[in-house]
């Protein structure tokens, strides 16, 4: 399956965090998006591997995306070395996206940053013809995408633009409340409280969406961050706004 985006969390919930907005307003305008985690998210303090497997087949559907892959990377250890590059280099080539989203390069949890420039590069040697990958036993062909864009998640930073998700956001915390084990949880839970587990975790997203919004004179707004600069044809391509 080809697709427009693929976008790539570290820990199932990452995307659903962090650009889960975008995701369903593309979807909603006929775009081909797949979703790939790149862990289980086994070491998270609440759920386990196997429940944020469920939550994430859920938040899957409310997104609606048309795939969503685990590659089983180690959650906390994993390391950008061969194994793990060409793990990322056939999900690139086997979904062939025109755009590819991941972490930040810089976050709270370490693994975020580690992430995003496994995934960046992997995306960079995507390109290259004399590495060869094979998908189900067949030889891949190279495939280099047009943008890898960063998406801020927790710690902020200033986002190279932002995407008006206002018509999306709150399937986005639809998609973010899929996960039941980690985000919302009562006081009286009988896991340990964390970070994200208490319901005021839900005020800083939707401050953090209101903030990048408001900055493009729109209600809602996801952030990115690129290395690579856009170019337009058109300036009918800005969003207007209001003085």
């Amino acid at each position: 399956m080809k697709v427009d985006i693929l976008a790539f969390g570290v820990h199932p919930d990452d995307v659903e965090l962090g650009c889960s907005g975008t995701l369903i307003a593309s979807v909603s305008k006929g775009k081909k998006v797949a979703v790939i985690d790149l862990t289980r998210g086994e070491l998270g303090t609440r759920g386990s591997a196997d429940t944020r497997k469920a939550e994430a087949a859920n938040a899957a559907k409310v997104m609606g995306v048309h795939a969503r892959e685990n590659l089983e990377m180690a959650d906390g250890f994993f390391q950008q070395d061969e194994v793990n590059l060409r793990k990322v280099i056939v999900a690139i080539r086997k979904y062939q996206p025109e755009i590819v989203l991941c972490n930040a390069p810089e976050d709270r949890h370490p693994d975020h940053g580690r992430s995003s420039k496994l995934v960046s590069d992997a995306a960079f040697f995507s390109g290259l013809v004399k590495i060869e990958t094979s998908s189900n036993g067949v030889a891949q062909q190279a495939w280099r995408s047009k943008y890898v864009f960063h998406y801020i998640q927790d710690r902020y930073l200033k986002p190279d633009f932002v995407f008006d998700i206002s018509d999306a956001f709150e399937r986005k915390m639809k998609t973010v409340l899929c996960y039941t084990t980690q985000f919302n949880v009562a006081e009286n839970d009988s896991e340990p409280q964390t970070y994200i587990s208490n319901p005021d975790f839900m005020d800083v997203i939707r401050s953090r969406a209101l903030m990048f919004g408001k900055r493009i004179g729109v209600r809602y707004a996801e952030g990115y961050i690129t290395t690579k600069m856009i170019g337009i044809t058109t300036f009918d391509a800005f969003i207007q706004q209001t003085t």
